[in-house]
């Protein structure tokens, strides 16, 4: 395996926030009440701030679903997968990754979103691996704690190094590749834009956008 591609997930493979889609998904379910999309919008602006506690997003994310029965989860994340692999675009990323994989390089999404969101985004792009925030589940209740360190700003460097330290047939580094890519719209994944051999921006904040500029990096506009 000569080659890498990673892929940010919100507002980069998809233009726009899975985490919103999944809160709105549940709300239509009547799983959780009519102000949870404004209580999640709000810890995307702290994202966009740079003020973002990751722990208390997850907290308060995912212990609401505690109360739901595992089967009834699982179903509520089928039929959510079975939406969104219908409505995503077909536009430059989807194109990216089909070039990515049908070349054979080693294909991962990294994001910070917990896993039981970002999983069916994965899988709709028929991207195998998966680099995500995990969620603490007991007996297949999700706790509202994070495992380990969160796949989030300078986590995310070390994140993708364990992942890579578990696939005996890859490259134990990023830096082993012949190549490597990620793609990313955020100033906070710059960590790991900056380990690997193309850093590719997609529509990316204007933190990101002027440091992409300056350093004369890949710019995609959707």
């Amino acid at each position: 395996m000569k080659r890498l591609a990673l892929f940010d997930l919100d507002h980069t493979l998809i233009p726009f926030d899975s985490g919103m889609a999944w809160t709105r998904f549940l709300v239509r379910e009547g799983a959780l009440d009519e102000g949870a999309e404004a209580r999640y919008l709000e810890f995307c602006h702290q994202y966009v701030a740079g003020t973002l506690d990751i722990h208390a997003m997850v907290r308060a994310n995912l212990l609401p679903l505690a109360a739901f029965e595992p089967a009834q989860l699982a179903q509520w994340r089928e039929r959510f997968g079975r939406e969104i692999a219908e409505q995503l675009p077909n536009d430059v990323m989807r194109t990216r990754v089909a070039q990515h994989l049908e070349r054979g390089d080693l294909c991962a999404v990294v994001t910070a979103t917990e896993r039981l969101v970002a999983e069916p985004f994965a899988r709709a792009f028929g991207i195998e691996h998966l680099v995500a925030t995990e969620g603490v589940m007991i007996d297949g209740r999700p706790t509202g704690g994070i495992a380990g360190v969160p796949c989030f700003r300078e986590h995310k460097p070390a994140r993708v190094q364990q992942w890579l330290d578990g696939l005996a047939a890859a490259p134990d580094t990023v830096a082993a590749f012949e190549e490597s890519f990620f793609y990313s719209d955020s100033i906070n994944d710059l960590s790991l834009l900056e380990a690997v051999t193309h850093p590719v921006v997609v529509r990316p904040d204007a933190r990101l956008r002027a440091h992409a500029v300056e350093a004369g990096w890949e710019l995609v506009e959707r």
